[in-house]
């Protein structure tokens, strides 16, 4: 029985069930057959197409949407595939409007692209509810090779060494594979369950054992993993988080842990959420967890950015998404206290900022905010410690990991990509393609 949105401070079960069901129900409906080959018919087929150019992965873009245009979506997955093997969950949460379809002929004639996330996820969706397998293992080679994270990026250099006979386990420190996939991403843009499904999915070519539970620089050492296989692959992304930087900043709650949590939770009606809300930074996740603040039945809810809204890192099509959803955002804040009371978060004090010089200042003027709740979301730091006591240390480079045009680290026999290294875009399909080109280096170095 639902509480009511309106009681003070924070609690769980806000809404009635019906409520939760229909808030966290699927962020677009897939397309039907009949609406995937309209969509496919608007799409010109361009020659040298600036959609694929767009793309991390470099995906046969025309190609894909002719292939389904021809009714023939096997075809299209298989085309998606053989540049991104988890092209159903990039399809669901790649920003394709500042991406691929950004870049498509009609959006720049008519303001509304090829709708082609849709259209990837329609053909991805075919063959994964049909499991239908394109790749088979080469004979097996003997060579062994250790993939740390379960991630995007492990993932997808898993499978493509799999792919050439060689044996691989990925070692990942969280019960579940899949990385931000499973923990990151909100609960809207991937239902169902769908990040495990894909692994599973993705396993099945064979040659792949993953171990959870295991973290590097805890369970298992660089070191002892460069001694027992032949190469080793890096993919663990960021597990440190930036700080607010202001007083009080304990009391502030680390988004990423909650959108985990809400992730992972079997019913939503028991995750507590303040009724007012405040969530600081201005990225992707700042946007993930202030829309689902709202969804789980907080009152008001309030992003606050220290710069403006051209400078905001989410996309035009995400905070256009939370505004939708009742959610403020406001520009030119920063956190300078967190207030409590009681042990208890009761606003935050920010100051108003602006550019001098150019360079980001603060103004002296103070703005104070009511909030049972506050959200720190302004980036996460590569955890290098992990990398601690294995040998000669890993070169890093703006704190984080530095490798060359094909991943190679400045250890031998040692590859890394994704958001752990340096110039990282933190985007699931950029982190798909430097693990997929990760692996055909090590394959090359192994001499397969």
């Amino acid at each position: 029985m639902a509480i009511g949105q309106f009681t003070k401070g924070v609690a769980a079960g806000r809404l009635d069930p019906e409520q939760y069901a229909e808030n966290f129900s699927d962020l677009h409906e897939p397309f039907t057959e009949h609406e995937a080959r309209v969509e496919a018919d608007r799409c010109y087929f361009c020659y040298d197409a600036p959609c694929m150019t767009a793309c991390p992965t470099a995906i046969d873009i025309p190609m894909f949407i002719r292939q389904i245009a021809t009714e023939n979506p096997l075809g299209s997955a298989k085309t998606i595939f053989d540049q991104n093997i988890l092209g159903g969950m990039c399809a669901r949460v790649c920003p394709t409007e500042t991406l691929c379809e950004e870049a498509c002929v009609r959006e720049a004639a008519e303001g509304k692209p090829v709708q082609i996330g849709r259209l990837q996820r329609y053909a991805t969706d075919v063959a994964i509810a049909r499991n239908v397998q394109f790749y088979q293992r080469a004979p097996k080679t003997g060579k062994r090779v250790a993939v740390v994270g379960a991630g995007p990026a492990g993932l997808a250099c898993a499978h493509r060494l799999a792919m050439y006979g060689h044996d691989v386990t990925v070692f990942d420190a969280r019960e579940k594979a899949g990385g931000l996939n499973e923990y990151g991403i909100a609960a809207y843009k991937a239902v169902d369950g769908f990040a495990q499904v894909e692994v599973d999915y993705l396993i099945e070519i064979g040659g792949i054992a993953i171990e959870n539970g295991k973290a590097l620089g805890r369970d298992i050492a660089l070191s002892g993993l460069v001694a027992d296989y032949d190469a080793v692959f890096l993919g663990m992304g960021l597990g440190g988080v930036n700080g607010l930087h202001a007083e009080g900043e304990d009391a502030a709650v680390n988004a990423v842990d909650f959108i985990a949590e809400l992730r992972q939770a079997s019913d939503l009606s028991t995750l507590p959420v303040g009724r007012r809300v405040v969530v600081i930074g201005g990225g992707m996740t700042a946007i993930d967890v202030a829309v689902q603040a709202k969804l789980l039945g907080a009152e008001d809810v309030t992003v606050c950015y220290r710069r403006g809204k051209e400078n905001m890192n989410a996309s035009v099509f995400e905070q256009d998404l939370a505004a939708a959803n009742g959610v403020t955002i406001r520009h030119w804040l920063a956190p300078k206290r967190v207030l409590t009371q009681d042990g208890k978060t009761t606003g935050i004090e920010l100051e108003y900022t602006t550019i001098e010089g150019g360079k980001l200042v603060g103004t002296g003027e103070i703005l104070t905010l009511p909030a049972d709740q506050v959200f720190k979301a302004i980036g996460q730091t590569f955890a290098s410690s992990a990398l601690n006591g294995s040998g000669p240390a890993i070169a890093l480079e703006n704190g984080r990991i530095r490798v060359d045009g094909e991943g190679r680290t400045s250890l031998d026999r040692v590859w890394a990509g994704g958001d752990c290294v340096a110039g990282g875009e933190d985007l699931t399909v950029s982190a798909v393609a430097a693990g997929r080109d990760a692996a055909e280096s090590i394959n090359r170095a192994l001499g397969a």
